[in-house]
């Protein structure tokens, strides 16, 4: 007998959005996600996610969504100093299978285009890995990566991390490695990408799309 996995979407809009919108008018929801390490496909767990809603090119700084996370297993001395999260506050925490849909809640009532972070690759391969250990298949999950805008725009730039881009491009640095402050990095940093990219001369979400198209989202569907 065939056995098929039940899927869980998140509840984004990009399907349905015309492609000659102006991005002024689109809702983002940029967000970011901490972990007991760096092997999220096997041994590691989520431990945080963070998040905040970018609308009209500004950051909605009063709508935010943060969640610890328990991760059903110890966490080591070195995420413990690197995060500020402890065994205890995440004992106190929501498990994973609640928490993603929690946070997928936040998203739909944002009516948000699609998710935007920085190496956003890894954030999307913690959400599916976690929901795939509850038999659940992650599905419609459209994400925009700030590396991807950052290469359209400025592709002399050739580093990963999130700080020493906000420093390049001049943007607030918030709390690193807190899955909120590194989501609040993010999303000044996607602001003055977006403005920059606009002084380009390029305005809508067809055109953005195209911009940040890359082999990592076209694995999504």
């Amino acid at each position: 007998m065939f056995f098929q996995r039940k899927s869980i979407s998140c509840p984004l809009i990009y399907d349905k959005i015309p492609l000659s919108t102006p991005i002024d008018d689109l809702t983002f929801i940029v967000f970011d996600t901490e972990t007991t390490g760096f092997q999220v496909a096997t041994t590691d767990r989520l431990i945080e996610i963070g998040a905040v809603a970018v609308k009209g090119l500004k950051v909605m700084e009063n709508d935010r969504f943060q969640t610890y996370v328990n991760p059903m297993r110890q966490i080591s001395r070195e995420i413990i100093e690197l995060t500020s999260i402890t065994n205890e506050l995440a004992a106190e925490a929501p498990i994973a299978s609640e928490a993603i849909p929690e946070f997928f809640e936040y998203v739909g009532a944002h009516e948000a285009v699609c998710l935007v972070g920085h190496y956003v690759g890894f954030d999307h391969l913690v959400l599916k890995s976690e929901l795939k250990r509850e038999k659940l298949a992650l599905k419609k999950l459209f994400t925009i990566d700030t590396l991807d805008l950052i290469g359209f725009i400025a592709p002399s730039y050739d580093m990963r991390d999130l700080e020493r881009y906000a420093m390049a491009f001049g943007t607030r640095i918030y709390d690193r490695h807190s899955a909120m402050g590194d989501a609040m990095t993010t999303a000044y940093l996607f602001i003055e990408l977006l403005q920059q990219f606009r002084d380009r001369g390029y305005s809508t979400w067809g055109e953005l799309i195209k911009a940040t198209d890359s082999q990592m989202r076209s694995m999504q569907f």
